[in-house]
């Protein structure tokens, strides 16, 4: 039996020059794979599959330059599976057809084809379609790779016949590995604080940061910080507003500013902004935050946001953030309530189990003959006539018990409004 973890076709990489830096340091053994310990070290489940020499079909999620490749191209070598690999930007259904006949082919004369599929994710839903049948029958073994999350971008069908694998990005510790294999290609004339400000640039993405370091090794003088920031200037970190890291930084924003983390809040707020995240992006989850999280606890809340809305638009970027930051650490410190969300959830409910029940008839206008003789606002009484300023009228309709949605906090400015409805309370017991 031969070894599953040989290095194949290891000889095609000596001395080629020519190639990227990236491609001649490319693993062709599991156990040189970097960063992702939790899937093929030893005892992790794509490790097993291969000492089992069992395959499924398989897609690998993760963010570029994390491996997904260079994983699928290790399976490759070490099945007897015919190996095919495409692009999903570059190929349509035309193609699809050509490599499926092809192993239609290649199964009826007993083998089998493992084929590769680069960024899965941007066939549509018909393409995606197409591989079912020829993944049910065992025509092909299927490896997609995506950097987009599979439970939004690929149909149910096509996951259910296939394993997710979730690759993580790079650690430092798995980037310095990889600067440490690029120097036997030659010295990296960097500063150690050159070389933690590379890493950090990289932001996991293993591919980068060795087309980084061959430029490097290539210009051969000593660099500092400023000197590597000259040489490979600063790439965006890793943000696409498309994509779901643009909701999984709102949504880490957001659960910052509820959980009164005023650091953590500015933190990814400047994440997004650096990013290129819409201003007013940010500035509307601010606002709907102060609404859903804050409410009557600080009424100031929502004019703090809308006034910080307001003042970006007059003032435009860099001086804009001011008015954003401002009001990211006012949000974040005020005191927290959901009493109005909550209440609002409730009467809805309700709303939508009693139909169309009309109101009580004091609290109809009559403007006709016709509704007045009907009884419309009949029994009404003006608040204003009261000692309290209070009537203590139900407004709810006749055939339903008086409900409780809004329940005030003991926080903030609703205290006082829980006090105000406890004292009406009292008014209407009474009467």
């Amino acid at each position: 039996m031969p070894d599953l973890f040989a290095v194949k076709g290891e000889e095609n990489t000596q001395g080629d020059n020519r190639r990227p830096l990236a491609d001649r340091l490319r693993p062709h053994a599991i156990e040189d794979v970097v960063g992702q310990d939790h899937i093929v070290g030893q005892g992790a489940p794509l490790r097993k599959m291969l000492e089992s020499g069992r395959l499924p079909s398989l897609i690998f999620w993760g963010p570029p330059g994390c491996g997904k490749t260079t994983l699928a191209r290790i399976l490759a070598d070490h099945t007897e599976l015919h190996y095919e690999q495409i692009s999903a930007i570059f190929s349509g259904v035309a193609d699809l057809r050509k490599v499926f006949d092809a192993a239609k082919i290649r199964k009826k004369n007993g083998q089998g084809t493992l084929l590769f599929v680069d960024e899965i994710h941007r066939f549509n839903k018909s393409q995606q379609d197409a591989f079912l049948p020829v993944m049910e029958d065992g025509t092909i073994t299927l490896i997609g790779a995506t950097t987009e999350n599979p439970s939004f971008e690929l149909n149910a069908a096509l996951l259910s016949r296939a394993q997710v694998f979730v690759l993580k990005r790079l650690d430092d510790e798995a980037l310095e590995t990889l600067l440490q294999k690029a120097e036997s290609e030659g010295p990296l004339p960097l500063s150690p604080e050159a070389r933690a400000l590379l890493k950090t640039m990289a932001d996991g993405d293993g591919r980068y940061i060795l087309s980084m370091a061959e430029q490097i090794i290539a210009q051969g003088e000593m660099l500092d910080e400023e000197g590597l920031m000259t040489l490979v200037q600063r790439r965006a970190p890793l943000y696409d507003k498309g994509n779901e890291a643009h909701y999984n930084l709102l949504s880490a924003f957001h659960k910052s500013l509820r959980a009164s983390d005023v650091d953590g809040a500015l933190y990814w707020m400047a994440r997004m902004l650096v990013g290129g995240e819409d201003p007013a992006t940010i500035l509307r989850r601010m606002t709907c935050m102060a609404s859903e999280d804050i409410s009557n606890a600080d009424p100031q809340a929502l004019v703090i946001a809308n006034n910080a809305w307001t003042a970006y638009e007059r003032l435009g970027l860099p001086e804009g953030e001011l008015a954003m930051a401002q009001a990211c650490t006012y949000l974040a410190t005020a005191p927290k309530s959901n009493a109005s969300y909550m209440a609002l959830k409730a009467a809805k409910r309700l709303a939508n189990e009693t139909g169309s029940l009309m109101p009580p008839k004091h609290a109809m206008n009559a403007p006709t003959k016709l509704m007045k003789a009907e009884g419309y606002g009949i029994g009404y009484q003006y608040d204003h006539d009261r000692a309290e300023g209070f009537s203590g009228q139900s407004y709810f309709p006749e055939d339903l018990n008086r409900q409780e949605f809004y329940q005030p906090v003991e926080r903030g400015f609703e205290r006082e409004i829980k006090k105000r409805l406890s004292y009406w309370a009292n008014i209407r017991a009474k009467k």
